[in-house]
């Protein structure tokens, strides 16, 4: 009979919430036992005969997977990696501007994301020093890979509030990408500019009058965007903006838009 962390906490542990396994009550123990493989013989004051079978019924729930806790970001990069596993890496180099190269006989997607080159098989996304890229990163270029657009961008620039479906995100997008810019670069124009050259972003600050300053990253080959910043003055904070092409919905869902924005505000806030 499996064990819940109920059960658990019933007829194996003490209940004497002695602190001794390193949580403050034992029914705090069992859910860790129970959905995270913790030890259960962390627990000083079970008798041998009783920690032997509890044991062995444990292993085997984990076996099966019953009650344990999910690993969102693996379960996460599976099924985008089944989103592509049935289709031809030369029809989706094609559709996304990438390249097809072989290397020890095994055909692989070169792809530019921002000032690095990607390297894709179906199984693993590797930068061209040959260093995975994290799961959340991985499934990302996954993603996108599946999506299925093929439209080259179409130069016409929105804001993310402006694509449907953004209303549940525009806070998200203010908490974790515009509000840490503006802190960071605020009355820091040129500590901006810098960040943004080392990120792979062209200059077009010309392009966009009113602006301090403008760039234009690459994220992939058709996916381009656009930051807009300017500077705190006269008593107005200081204001920035991603900007993103009509056309990006194509090649990505909302979430991943979201991931790309982070992303990008993560390698500017890393570049100063």
């Amino acid at each position: 009979m499996a064990l819940s962390v109920v059960d658990l906490y019933v007829k194996v542990l003490p209940k004497t919430n002695c602190k001794e396994c390193g949580y403050p009550t034992c029914l705090a123990f069992a859910g860790m036992v129970v959905s995270e493989k913790y030890p259960l013989k962390n627990c000083p004051h079970i008798a041998l005969e009783i920690l032997k079978p509890a044991q062995k019924e444990l292993e085997q729930q984990y076996k099966e997977g019953k009650w344990l806790k999910k690993d969102m970001a693996k379960e996460a990069l599976e099924w985008a990696k089944q989103r592509v596993v049935s289709m031809q890496l030369k029809d989706i180099a094609s559709r996304i501007g990438a390249k097809v190269t072989t290397v020890d006989d095994m055909d692989q997607i070169t792809l530019p994301c921002f000032n690095k080159i990607l390297l894709i098989t179906k199984d693993s996304v590797r930068d061209a020093s040959g260093n995975e890229l994290t799961r959340n990163e991985q499934t990302f270029v996954y993603i996108h890979m599946a999506q299925g657009g093929s439209s080259h961008p179409a130069g016409k620039m929105k804001s993310f509030k402006e694509f449907p479906n953004t209303v549940s995100k525009i806070v998200s997008m203010e908490k974790n990408v515009e509000i840490p810019l503006k802190k960071a670069f605020a009355s820091h124009r040129t500590e901006l500019k810098q960040a943004c050259e080392n990120s792979g972003g062209e200059d077009i600050t010309a392009q966009y009058e009113s602006c301090d300053l403008a760039f234009r990253f690459t994220a992939f080959p058709k996916i381009p965007v656009i930051l807009l910043f300017r500077d705190e003055e006269d008593g107005f904070e200081a204001d920035i903006k991603l900007l993103f092409d009509e056309t990006i919905i194509e090649h990505l869902d909302i979430e991943s838009i979201m991931f790309l924005s982070e992303h990008l505000c993560q390698m500017l806030l890393g570049n100063t």
